[in-house]
């Protein structure tokens, strides 16, 4: 599978954003009954912002996206760039670089990272640290979807969501023969992206492996070890507990620090430079007030069964 690229940590200059001139109402709509527990939809329509970058951070999902107006444009660590329609990343631990004109306009869908064996036909191992076309991981089907999506720069919400529950229920059919990860590692992702991770140690006692081997057959699936998972699941909940509050006007970093298990105030801080490549101050100010980035209405947000649940298998014959 070819490899897009994948930013370090250092992300300077996000360019002069001001408040947006025009704000589309995002779309929001859970998907079709048999991918639900698997991903979940945020649709976006940013306009009237000056032109900059925005931070696409690490979270314990993977992430697919298909655009309607503008492509998605990435910046690569050596100043080229890639535009893509569609296309898909897996889980990684530093900041994406997204280059805009002002607008983006698309569909960000969450995945868990269990429903890549039955959407991808293949463990979220394989797309660990790239980002890729969609159609490079869907084949036909990822190019099919990037032009019926295209096609609704007039339409509406619900005609996007559509072309998006029939071509992914289709997937679900392609790949209904794909194994399934081991239940030992199911639960392992379940307990440590979960708010009360414990040790990987007694983890491993719990399902009756060694340490090493859980993390083999862990980085295995995922790409990522269990420790680097817990890391950048309690991360997640931290950025978005800091939009949050910052949106109502209540921001005390010291309070979301001991709210989610860091040390202190610092030590919230060093993870938000490790993992955001900057500050939650800075982050706040340019992604957050600016509408660029949020808590409740932020791609990816209310995941519910999806990062919750055990991702369960459907079947065909749910569809």
């Amino acid at each position: 599978m070819p490899e897009c690229w994948r930013p370090g940590p250092d992300i300077a200059d996000t360019g002069a954003m001001g408040p947006p001139v025009v704000l589309a109402p995002p779309g929001h709509r859970a998907p079709a009954p048999a991918l639900r527990g698997l991903v979940a939809y945020h649709g976006y329509d940013l306009r009237g912002h000056a032109p900059g970058r925005h931070r696409g951070l690490p979270s314990p999902s993977l992430t697919f996206v298909v655009t309607f107006g503008p492509g998605l444009e990435l910046e690569r660590p050596d100043g080229g760039r890639d535009r893509f329609a569609a296309c898909v990343g897996g889980l990684h631990d530093t900041p994406e670089r997204i280059v805009h004109d002002g607008r983006q306009s698309g569909v960000h869908l969450t995945v868990h990272p269990l429903a890549a064996r039955v959407l991808f036909g293949l463990p979220a191992a394989e797309l660990a640290e790239v980002t890729v076309d969609a159609q490079d991981v869907l084949g036909a089907a990822g190019r099919e979807l990037a032009e019926r999506v295209a096609e609704t720069e007039d339409a509406g919400w619900e005609t996007r969501y559509a072309a998006l529950d029939d071509v992914l229920t289709r997937q679900l059919r392609r790949h209904d023969d794909t194994g399934e990860a081991a239940d030992e590692v199911r639960h392992a992702w379940r307990v440590l992206t979960g708010p009360e991770p414990g040790g990987v140690g007694a983890l491993a006692s719990e399902v009756g492996w060694s340490g090493d081997h859980l993390g083999r057959r862990f980085r295995a699936e995922f790409g990522v070890g269990p420790k680097v998972a817990a890391r950048m699941a309690r991360f997640d909940r931290a950025r978005r507990d800091v939009a949050r509050r910052a949106g109502g006007g209540s921001l005390v970093l010291a309070d979301v620090a001991a709210d989610h298990g860091y040390a202190d105030q610092a030590h919230l801080t060093r993870e938000f430079r490790a993992l955001a490549g900057c500050a939650p101050s800075r982050w706040v100010a340019e992604e957050v007030l600016t509408g660029m980035s949020g808590g409740a209405d932020d791609p990816g947000a209310g995941l519910g069964s999806v990062q919750d649940g055990a991702a369960p298998r459907p079947r065909s014959s749910t569809t």
